[in-house]
């Protein structure tokens, strides 16, 4: 049964392994947190969350540490809602403040923050693009080697993607090439772009000087726009937690990072613990590896998604507090007029 006397033990060892990554024991419960019960007391409730399976012993101590389900349960009922510090709140404002404002950077600078302030690897999942289709594009010389073009879906989703190239490309050039493609690939599903492309070559051929130039250069930004919808941030952070000095559980982690589909399906695997809170956090527990993700909308139609992965020993309270303030952030900036929820 769990009393509040056992809970409050459960939260102190959940506490205390998140924060030194070693089997907490009784003696160290009672120096630490002041506890008001003898030893026998917290071993006795220390067997019973073991029973429960809250609590699992290991091989080279007499202290226990946290199970997946004890996460689980900790995740649900214990997580502190206080949100982030004041000084990580203005370190991510000023973060967005000197950040581009196109979206797709400001995903990116998210991560790196995350990365940055959790110490461990952060990742982003952008709206799926599958049933997405071309409505327009524009592009905006800079000068005769570099130009800035803009997509924009039917849904409303714009991406910009930046055009080097290596000869000068005269401005009628691009306006012919960007007037062929708004007029024969309108409606064209996102996935299929690059296909569509190939059938549109002889005509850029006939109409178009440096045609070679700007079909490789579209094409090459069709299959980034398409597929490049997931990113990574401190993948090497992983290497310094303690965890992951098993090679086996290091190796699933890059597998995991190496196979975005497979990321995108974890929470539906056999093998996977998961829980949504009542805030919306998905978080989701795989072989003593904890994925940790929130929302955000780009428009009413349109979803993305932050997250932090890392060992399932990970202060939840600070993970939790810093996706939601962050992508609550890029909702209120970057959503589109209209489109916020009523």
């Amino acid at each position: 049964m769990l009393t509040p006397r056992r809970i409050e033990i459960f939260k102190c060892i959940v506490d205390e392994y998140i924060r030194t990554a070693e089997p907490v024991g009784s003696k160290t419960l009672q120096a630490r947190y002041k506890l008001p019960y003898s030893s026998a007391t917290i071993r006795n409730d220390m067997q019973a969350l073991e029973e429960m399976g809250y609590l699992e012993k290991t091989h080279t101590s007499s202290g226990r540490i946290p199970s997946t389900q004890g996460y689980k349960f900790y995740c649900e009922n214990l997580l502190d809602d206080a949100g982030i510090d004041k000084k990580m709140e203005v370190a991510i404002q000023q973060a967005f403040d000197v950040s581009n404002t196109n979206l797709e950077d400001a995903v990116r600078e998210s991560c790196a923050i995350l990365s940055e302030m959790t110490n461990m690897t952060s990742g982003a999942i952008g709206p799926d693009s599958s049933e997405q289709c071309l409505e327009h594009i524009k592009v905006f010389p800079i000068d005769e080697r570099n130009a800035v073009c803009v997509f924009i879906t039917n849904t409303g989703h714009t991406e910009t993607k930046n055009f080097h190239f290596d000869e000068d490309v005269s401005l009628q050039d691009i306006i012919n090439c960007t007037d062929l493609l708004n007029t024969r690939l309108r409606g064209v599903r996102l996935n299929d772009l690059a296909d569509r492309m190939q059938d549109l070559e002889p005509d850029l051929e006939q109409q178009v000087q440096q045609h070679d130039i700007l079909f490789t250069a579209f094409v090459k930004a069709f299959v980034k726009f398409a597929n490049e919808n997931v990113y990574f941030s401190g993948k090497d952070r992983m290497m310094y937690q303690p965890e992951f000095e098993d090679i086996d559980k290091l190796r699933s982690l890059m597998s995991l990072l190496e196979n975005p589909q497979t990321l995108k399906q974890l929470s539906t695997s056999k093998k996977a613990v998961a829980l949504t809170t009542s805030s919306g956090t998905q978080l989701t527990w795989v072989n003593d590896l904890a994925v940790v993700r929130t929302s955000f909308h780009v428009n009413k139609d349109e979803t993305g998604q932050l997250m932090v992965l890392g060992p399932s020993r990970m202060n939840y309270d600070k993970v939790v507090s810093m996706l939601d303030y962050i992508a609550r952030l890029i909702e209120k900036i970057y959503m589109k007029d209209g489109d916020e929820e009523k």
